[in-house]
């Protein structure tokens, strides 16, 4: 599934891989719910040891990735004795566990935060599990999952969530209760799942901590923060996630092992921050062991597939991108790239050789145009696309010859439907493809709308492509059928309060083999 490193892994994560293949033959072999009898004699644990959930992700045909976190004091280290402690695990057919599939007994270990993460295998295919966890004679919440179609199966439909940028400090988390009612069949999250920044006296909820986080430490327990949220802990429980990442689970804008303040960060100190928030990443994502950080180093870009119907290529845009362009000049340097030569052939062959009806591209950043200047000339946001245009039209170029594809990116804290034309510098260009930006859980509060229109709508005849524009919080849902994938703008009327309504945008379909997007 994932594309591997080239790099060799150190000492520590190649023990963990290993750990991670004795917890899949656990998954094979166990057979007992074991009782408390045959845990060793150890100290008892807190009470409290599942505060931050369950959560599942990165579904297979035949299986899937559960994850939870012992942290009984969630916001100071997670409050854990210094030692590996065994959780227990189960995954059945049913809410009630009369028919258990799978069980077997995971290490949380203190080096990873006491994270677990299980690869369970042997599942049915395209199928609805429950699973939960046991330690220390604790019993967590029931989550409940769904492995993918057979890859060679049906056209079996699938409900896709996109969602991105919850900035806590900003907003509840308000959007999920609705996600949760409207049943999806996996979330794909698109990047910024935390934010890095300091807290503030006058936020709707004050981040945790003194500052920004720069330590391990500080980084858990601003992931533990977030994880706390109600309605974010429910939708992880209810449907498998697969996740990336962007910039602010790290460093605004960062690039590389470039940070966005290189003047206040010295190499050596950004290299520890990246190893410190790749590290947390891992213990709070639904992730494989292939996921598992190598120092300032981390594996994100990789592929699910979803029957015949579907292919999700799910992109990293931050760790190998060049730098970013100062200037119009310098956006436009044919060597500039945002994915890397080894992501981008990965992407490439992923594309051309997947053979199914929709070939789905997660990406961070903005693909499609945004000209920011009214009138003659352009002017670009660096940071997105835009910023890297030789190889943003090259990849255009191989998208013409590509069947459906389907970008879903994040980052704007705005919804921005478009066409993806084969030359934005043409008016006339024809489309190929189709792109939604999803709008921001919370980040950004409620917006002033009639402020954003004013700001905007003078920018849409310079930008022919948008469909769609608007700066309501919310997220997109997906439903991919073999003639079209028809998509719903969810937005609410407010995250400055616990509870909110959720209401249909709009509604747009992607019609199979008429590349771009109408509104319907």
């Amino acid at each position: 599934m994932a594309a591997g490193s080239n790099r060799t892994a150190s000492p520590d994560r190649r023990r963990l891989l290993t750990t991670g293949a004795a917890v899949l033959g656990a998954a094979a072999s166990a057979q007992l719910w074991l009782p408390a009898t045959a845990r060793s004699a150890e100290p008892p644990l807190p009470d409290g040891l599942f505060t931050l959930g369950v959560a599942s992700g990165d579904p297979l045909p035949d299986g899937v990735v559960l994850w939870t976190r012992l942290a009984p004091d969630p916001l100071n280290g997670g409050g854990m004795p210094r030692r590996t402690v065994p959780v227990e695990w189960e995954v059945a057919t049913d809410s009630r566990f009369r028919a258990v599939v799978r069980r077997g007994v995971a290490q949380a270990r203190p080096e990873y935060g006491h994270s677990v993460h299980v690869d369970v295998r042997g599942l049915r295919p395209g199928r609805v599990h429950w699973y939960r966890f046991r330690a220390g004679g604790q019993l967590s919440r029931v989550g409940r999952t769904r492995t993918a179609p057979l890859p060679l199966g049906i056209r079996t439909p699938v409900r896709i969530a996109l969602a991105s940028c919850q900035n806590w400090q900003q907003g509840h988390f308000t959007p999920y209760a609705d996600m949760y009612a409207q049943d999806p069949d996996v979330v794909v999250f698109v990047g910024d799942y935390v934010y890095e920044s300091a807290p503030s006296a006058t936020a709707v909820r004050r981040h945790e901590g003194r500052g920004e986080p720069y330590t391990l430490t500080q980084y858990r327990n601003r992931y533990a923060q977030y994880r706390t949220d109600p309605d974010l802990q429910r939708m992880h429980a209810h449907a498998p996630w697969v996740v990336t990442f962007d910039d602010h689970e790290v460093d605004n804008d960062f690039a590389g092992e470039t940070p966005q303040d290189p003047g206040s960060q010295p190499h050596d100190a950004f290299t520890a921050r990246l190893t410190a928030a790749y590290r947390a990443y891992y213990e709070h994502m639904p992730v494989r062991a292939a996921q598992i950080p190598d120092g300032p180093h981390i594996q994100m870009y990789r592929r699910f597939r979803f029957g015949q119907l579907a292919m999700l290529n799910v992109l990293d845009t931050r760790q190998y991108r060049s730098d970013q362009a100062v200037s119009q000049e310098g956006a436009q340097e044919p060597g500039r790239t945002m994915l890397g030569a080894r992501q981008k052939r990965w992407l490439l062959d992923s594309l051309h050789g997947s053979g199914t009806r929709w070939n789905l591209i997660a990406s961070q950043i903005m693909m499609a145009e945004t000209d920011l200047l009214p009138g003659p000339g352009k002017r670009w946001h660096y940071d997105a696309w835009d910023g890297y245009q030789a190889e943003r039209n090259a990849l255009l170029g191989e998208l013409a010859r590509v069947r459906n594809p389907v970008v879903l990116s994040g980052d704007r804290h705005l919804t921005m439907i478009s066409d993806l034309k084969r030359d934005f510098a043409d008016p006339a260009s024809r489309a190929v493809g189709a792109e939604f930006v999803g709008t921001s859980v919370s980040s950004g509060g409620d917006r002033d709308q009639a402020a954003f229109h004013a700001q905007w709508d003078p920018l849409k005849a310079d930008n022919p492509h948008w469909k769609l524009i608007d700066a309501h919080c919310g997220y997109h849902l997906f439903d991919l059928r073999g003639d079209a994938v028809d998509a719903r703008v969810r937005v609410v009327d407010t995250v400055l309060k616990p509870h909110a309504t959720a209401r249909t945008l709009a509604s747009l379909r992607v019609t199979d083999g008429k590349p771009g997007v109408r509104r319907v």
